[in-house]
């Protein structure tokens, strides 16, 4: 049995550790606040209080009243089944730029994921202008749904129209702040999703135009809390956790080294246990040859 790999996955955690030990231990001091330069431009009025405040941990508004895009009368919690993850989005048909470089981005991510729209997990965008009917709703959600070309995305993916008051509350449950500019008649927010576990609590913020595929696969495994995802799944994720200033999943050495040591102690288990087993194998065997050895020359004698 070689243990090679294994050894090669211990030391690779242990020099893993030994960087993060080097550079927590040589990092530069802080500049003083008195040599610091503040290089910063005041935001535009329209763009202050344009945010996202994380509400990990806490309840969406489920009982929020929305029209769907085939003009279903439903909540948001109509979409909480508590077996599936739900991926919650916040654009509109209208939106210039932004919605659609999210969504298609959002999109080309999911392509690369094995997990399915509408099978493994759900998505629900709300749509943020309170003047857009069902029937354009239901036109985003063709497009979109066309491009992600699985089927069961059409019974997955749901947009969702309703009253200023109700997308409010979606909104301000989930932490995502938004406007409105007068002036050019379209809607100002952020570019993040916000991913839902199946009993509504938020689980995970992904932020920008473009989603990692491995992170949105480990984020949606992580939402779904165990149910769904692989074996391989639920192991990365104790090794690794999300670091939101790296917008990725980040190692956790000592889990990592746990494992190394767990998968150390099986291989030698293993190793040990076929090894006495040969021993006993090979002494019975010996020891049977010998008795029949005996039996022959006592009958010839």
């Amino acid at each position: 049995m070689s243990l090679s790999p294994l050894l090669r996955t211990v030391s690779a955690a242990a020099i893993l550790a030994t960087a993060f030990s080097f550079s927590a231990g040589t990092s530069a001091a802080p500049v003083p606040a008195s040599e610091q330069l503040d290089r910063t431009e005041p935001l535009p009025a329209r763009l202050r209080g344009i945010d996202v405040r994380e509400h990990l941990g806490e309840m969406a508004a489920k009982g929020a009243a929305f029209i769907d895009e085939s003009g279903r009368h439903v909540t948001l919690g109509d979409f909480l089944d508590g077996e599936h993850p739900v991926i919650l989005t916040l654009n509109y048909s209208r939106c210039p730029m932004l919605c659609s470089l999210e969504l298609n981005g959002l999109v080309g991510a999911m392509k690369d994921v094995d997990f399915t729209v509408g099978k493994d997990f759900r998505i629900v965008t709300v749509v943020l202008d309170p003047n857009e009917k069902p029937e354009e709703a239901r036109a985003s959600k063709t497009r979109y749904v066309r491009q992600y070309g699985r089927a069961e995305a059409e019974s997955g993916w749901h947009f969702l129209t309703g009253s200023e008051a109700n997308i409010h509350a979606v909104a301000d449950s989930v932490g995502f702040s938004y406007g409105y500019n007068e002036a050019r008649k379209e809607y100002v927010h952020p570019a993040a999703i916000i991913l839902l576990m199946p009993t509504g609590k938020i689980a995970r913020y992904l932020y920008g135009i473009e989603y990692k595929p491995k992170t949105l696969r480990l984020s949606l495994a992580e939402s779904g809390e165990g149910k769904i995802g692989t074996s391989i799944d639920k192991l990365v994720l104790y090794c690794f956790h999300y670091d939101e200033t790296e917008g990725s999943y980040t190692p956790v050495v000592m889990n990592i080294m746990r494992v190394g040591g767990a998968l150390t102690v099986a291989v030698l288990g293993g190793f040990l246990t076929t090894y006495f087993l040969s021993e006993s194998r090979r002494k019975k065997k010996a020891s049977s040859s010998s008795t029949s050895e005996g039996s022959a020359r006592s009958a010839t004698t």
